[in-house]
């Protein structure tokens, strides 16, 4: 019999920075037993600042740019959430999340990195594009780029506040990219101005006199305006003109189309009331093995900490130098041995790019600006990225990892329905109840409320219930929300009917655990369930849990409907428009996510459409005169719409080109990669048209969907305003996908 490995420690991960990349890494090298690692990030792609500027200037795609942390995380067996810190409960070990419940944790470590200090300069907020989040200042600069590209004829000022090293590359970075595309266009480069505006006499106050009368001479050879010793006091807006308005201690003032925010680093604003040994600017105290001085369960690292004894400038080059023994001291508080120290190196070589292939190499007292420092920092920040795409999947450490101090116990047995024990079902249920308001139904005469043997349900009078049932492994590492996707699948097959969800049973499998940990994932459970019955007007009223090998989930749901109103897939009349409310693609997708070949930001998509309640799309599919409607889930487009072919004595058309597509789906098609279920949906093709096999979006056909759209017949005069309505209530990617015929003695009831 193979021995399970009871869950006993959480060791939480906040922030995506490199030093945590770095810990992943290592971490899925060799995986601890009895250890459950979960990262929690706003970013599932997060930048790397080495390549930002290069980035900026054009020189790098963004994948080359970026660690995709889905793919890393897998490698390393650890959950992903996706969402920001706000806050800790230090007592309880808990961390606060925007969006999410409390996430609990043994050993924490804290990575988020800093944010520009603008808070103190009235309008910067509101008026400058901050460096970081990065995300935001990408998609701005994206903005611009492509206003340049449509009328390169209009001048254009921006300006950049910020002398240190990140505010010159960044200023270099974005006059680079800016004439070459003016040149390409065959626009005069003197259409572009560019401000740097400098509160210091010298910029990069930090480096070598050298290198700092360098980047001044490269920067005026360039055109740019500098605007040294010049501290900036305000910024305003132009109502008439729309340019921001720098103000200058001096008096000066320059309007700006854009302006970009790149001062020095401030500390996360929630860290103030952490209750973590924080310094007078904010930033976290660690001490030599990265431990906090006030708690030693918590561990931070890169731009958010401090070391006391040994101060360094906010660097990624400590960053990353901070992510082996980070990684070995976690590893070794988890065991119960003694940490090691870490001494950071005083001096380090600084490369900092100059633009047009070329880049100053500066370590103490000596630099020099060379196309071949250039080429060495490109090959150290391609050859830093490669460590995260070009992971040793299958090729893990032989070394066995150490078993944890588990009190002895008996192994895990099904005996009793392997169900949870009392305890825990009990906690996570009292949480639930106190942070989610329950939807009230008088129907529900003995309920969670009121616990018995079973929960009594009465039926209204006149109205027919509609049953269904679905139970599936967990497709994603964070339980809140594959909570809310389960419950959606299974509820579709109501809305399918024209049913209104009423009430749900739950019957849910949590991973071999200790009693507080099984209770901790049966509240993230629970947390999700209730908030995705609170968008649904239904209510929980039981369940049943068990223990196994992995975390799974499903529900018994019922819903009510007038029988005459009931929506069959029997019901599509010729002439008919058929519509989609979500695109397809969950199958490839998450098939190539468990390979480690999806990006990040691919599923987080995917996710974010499959989380979309189909309620209101319902809502107006009846409202346009529906008349059929089935949710596409495992049998995939082709098979479900067959039913209804089939059921309606019917045939019909489908726009191939049409059709609604998850991003990154066609690239997963296109490299080969299906849901294990897509051959038996395959058998579906001998009733489909093959003229159009070649087509490729034709695979998507036979996908199958996890928590997919609806798919309805309207009426033809009702189908552009149907479409229109479905638009304005979320479902951006609805569309009109194919026909509905009259019957044909044809080969194949759906053409193409």
């Amino acid at each position: 019999m193979q021995t399970q490995s009871i869950l006993a420690t959480d060791v939480v991960l906040v922030g995506g920075g490199h030093t945590h990349a770095l810990v992943l890494r290592r971490w899925g090298m060799a995986p601890l037993s009895g250890v459950r690692l979960t990262l929690l990030t706003d970013l599932v792609d997060t930048p790397y600042s080495g390549m930002l500027p290069s980035y900026v200037a054009g020189r790098y795609s963004f994948d080359e740019a970026h660690i995709d942390l889905r793919p890393l995380t897998r490698f390393a067996q650890c959950g992903l959430v996706v969402d920001r810190a706000v806050g800790l409960d230090l007592a309880r070990q808990r961390v606060l999340c925007a969006n999410h419940p409390p996430i609990a944790y043994d050993v924490l470590s804290i990575d988020t990195g800093s944010t520009p200090a603008t808070v103190a300069v009235p309008g910067a907020a509101e008026y400058a594009i901050a460096a970081k989040p990065v995300p935001t200042l990408l998609r701005q600069w994206q903005q611009i780029v492509e206003a340049v590209e449509a009328n390169p004829q209009a001048p254009l000022t921006l300006g950049v506040v910020g002398g240190g090293v990140g505010g010159v590359e960044l200023t270099l970075g974005l006059h680079e990219r800016l004439a070459e595309l003016l040149t390409r266009l065959g626009q005069p480069v003197s259409s572009l101005t560019l401000h740097l505006f400098h509160r210091g006499r010298e910029l990069a106050a930090e480096r070598n006199r050298w290198t700092r009368h360098r980047l001044e001479r490269v920067l005026r050879s360039r055109g740019i305006h500098l605007h040294l010793d010049e501290a900036v006091v305000e910024v305003s807006l132009d109502d008439q003109t729309g340019q921001r308005i720098v103000h200058g201690s001096s008096g000066l003032t320059v309007g700006c189309d854009r302006l970009f925010w790149v001062t020095s680093a401030a500390a996360p604003t929630w860290l103030q009331t952490s209750g973590l040994s924080l310094n007078d600017k904010g930033f976290i105290q660690v001490g030599d093995t990265l431990q906090t001085l006030s708690h030693p369960n918590v561990f931070a690292a890169g731009d958010v900490a401090t070391m006391v004894h040994h101060p360094r400038p906010k660097a990624g080059v400590f960053a990353v130098r901070q992510g082996p023994p980070l990684s070995e001291n976690l590893r070794r508080y988890v065991r119960g041995e003694a940490l090691k120290p870490f001494r950071p190196q005083k001096e380090f070589l600084t490369l900092i790019e100059t633009g047009h292939g070329r880049a100053i190499a500066s370590r103490g007292p000596f630099a020099i600006e060379t196309s071949l420092a250039h080429r060495w920092k490109d090959h150290i920040d391609r050859k830093f990225m490669a460590r995260f795409r070009d992971l040793p999947v299958g090729q893990m450490s032989p070394i066995p990892s150490p078993r944890l101090p588990i009190p002895p116990s008996p192994p895990p047995c099904a005996g009793c329905g392997s169900k949870v024990g009392s305890d825990a079902l009990t906690t996570a249920l009292g949480r639930v109840r106190q942070e989610f308001p329950a939807v009230a139904s008088d129907a529900v005469l003995i309920g969670l409320e009121d616990p018995d043997d079973a929960a009594v349900v009465a039926v209204p009078p006149g109205l027919a219930t509609v049953h269904t049932v679905d139970y599936f492994t967990a497709l994603i590492d964070d339980p809140f929300l594959f909570a809310q996707i389960a419950l959606k699948h299974c509820l579709s097959d109501l809305y399918a009917m024209g049913a209104k969800p009423h009430t749900a049973l739950a019957i849910v499998q949590v991973p071999y655990a200790t009693p507080a940990k099984q209770a901790e994932m049966l509240y993230q459970i629970l947390a999700g369930t209730f908030k995705g019955l609170l968008v649904n007007d239904a209510v929980l009223i039981g369940g049943h849990t068990t223990v196994g090998s992995q975390l799974a989930l499903g529900f018994a749901c019922n819903g009510l409907v007038q029988p005459d109103r009931l929506l069959r897939k029997g019901g599509m009349q010729p002439g008919d428009v058929l519509i989609l409310t979500q695109p397809l693609g969950t199958g490839t997708l998450f098939a190539a996510d468990m390979q480690g070949q999806a990006r990040g930001r691919w599923i987080e998509g995917a996710i974010a459409h499959m989380l979309t309640p189909n309620r209101a799309a319902a809502d107006i599919f009846r409202a346009h005169g529906a008349t059929a409607c089935t949710d596409i889930t495992g049998f995939g487009l082709a098979g479900h719409l067959l039913e209804m072919v089939q059921a309606a004595g019917v045939s019909a058309t489908l726009r191939l080109d049409a059709l609604p597509i998850l991003a990154g789906a066609t690239d997963t098609l296109a490299a080969g990669i299906v849901s294990t279920l897509q051959p038996q949906n395959l058998q579906a093709a001998k009733f489909v048209d093959p003229a159009a096999r070649d087509h490729p979006r034709y695979p998507l056909l036979f996908d199958p969907q996890t928590a997919g759209g609806l798919l309805a017949a309207v009426p033809a005069p009702s189908a552009q305003t149907c479409l229109a309505a479905l638009q304005g209530q979320g479902y951006g990617a609805a569309a009109v996908v194919g026909e509905v015929r009259a019957g044909t003695d044809t080969a194949w009831p759906l053409s193409l």
